[in-house]
């Protein structure tokens, strides 16, 4: 079978299961991204996040992943919600409403390796979903999926920027989709609304003062008293530089039913939040990303919230 019909047969699939965009890249070394890591490393960018560190090279070869790589396959899954969290309340960001979604789209890429196994034969590959060393942003710019946004996410002309990034990294040669050109001109909407001010250049965030890692990544008992007053209500994430980027007035609803909220949580105000028990965070979250703070880290950040 010819690359064409390989490449057409992944794209059709990709549809079939969901993901509303599929790109292909050459698996090189990621020259462009290389010294751009490397800088944001050693200014200490990514906080305590030390398995940032880990696996440099890595990072910037798929090659050093799958034995033989010559493709990557980006897809988008989109998360969108059509219904949101009740004004004046403790937010925590769409993308953790419904079920986890390391285990939803783990299962697509399963059933999506197995098809071309099926179809194809012997294809060798991974599959990954935001858990190992893979930059999905950059692999999927470089597949013409979007571009990289100032607030440093991937954005999409047609869908705006709320969706997962997939991957699977195989030994097949693929008709490869260039990257498209940076659409965000001279806005600023996104720098300009940072609650901590963590975009501190275009393109560029320090992960240490981003709201999603203080209030999901930092592990500390107590968040720094310099975010005080300035978490805008985040519990759990921070949505604030996709809310006001202009491309996302072409977010749709999501379809993927198990990305739904539990029916009580867009309902909870703050005093639910704050009298919130083990037994109900168990119910409201129990397949949720939520689960990655435990309940202590609920605790954590509801009560540095109502003290600020």
């Amino acid at each position: 079978m010819s690359k064409e019909k390989h490449t057409r047969l992944i794209k059709e699939k990709a549809r079939e299961l969901g993901f509303f965009f599929c790109g292909i890249s050459k698996a090189d070394f990621l020259e462009e991204e290389a010294p751009r890591l490397e800088k944001w490393l050693n200014n200490q960018r990514h906080g305590k996040m030390n398995y940032m560190e880990n696996h440099f090279d890595k990072r910037l070869d798929p090659r050093l992943l799958v034995d033989g790589a010559k493709s990557v396959v980006s897809l988008l899954l989109n998360y969108y919600p059509s219904e949101k969290q009740a004004e004046n309340t403790y937010k925590i960001s769409k993308y953790a409403y419904g079920q986890d979604y390391h285990h939803i789209i783990k299962d697509k890429l399963k059933e999506f390796f197995q098809y071309l196994q099926d179809e194809i034969g012997e294809v060798g590959g991974r599959v990954f979903v935001d858990s190992a060393p893979v930059m999905d942003k950059a692999w999927a710019k470089k597949s013409g999926l979007g571009w990289i946004g100032k607030n440093s996410n991937l954005i999409n002309t047609k869908a705006g920027s709320f969706f997962f990034i997939a991957e699977l990294i195989l030994d097949l040669e693929l008709q490869e989709d260039g990257p498209i050109k940076d659409f965000c001109g001279t806005c600023t909407r996104c720098i300009d609304a940072c609650p901590t001010e963590a975009i501190v250049a275009p393109y560029v965030v320090d992960g240490s003062k981003c709201i999603s890692y203080l209030t999901i990544e930092l592990k500390d008992e107590i968040l720094p008293s310099e975010f005080k007053g300035k978490m805008d209500d985040w519990m759990f994430g921070c949505d604030v530089c996709q809310d006001v980027c202009p491309w996302n007035r072409f977010s749709k609803p999501h379809n993927t039913k198990a990305f739904d909220p539990h029916e009580n949580l867009l309902k909870m105000n703050k005093a639910d939040w704050e009298d919130l028990t083990e037994e109900v965070y168990r119910e409201l979250f129990k397949k949720s990303a939520v689960k990655r703070t435990k309940f202590n880290g609920v605790q954590r950040n509801v009560s540095f919230l109502k003290s600020s």
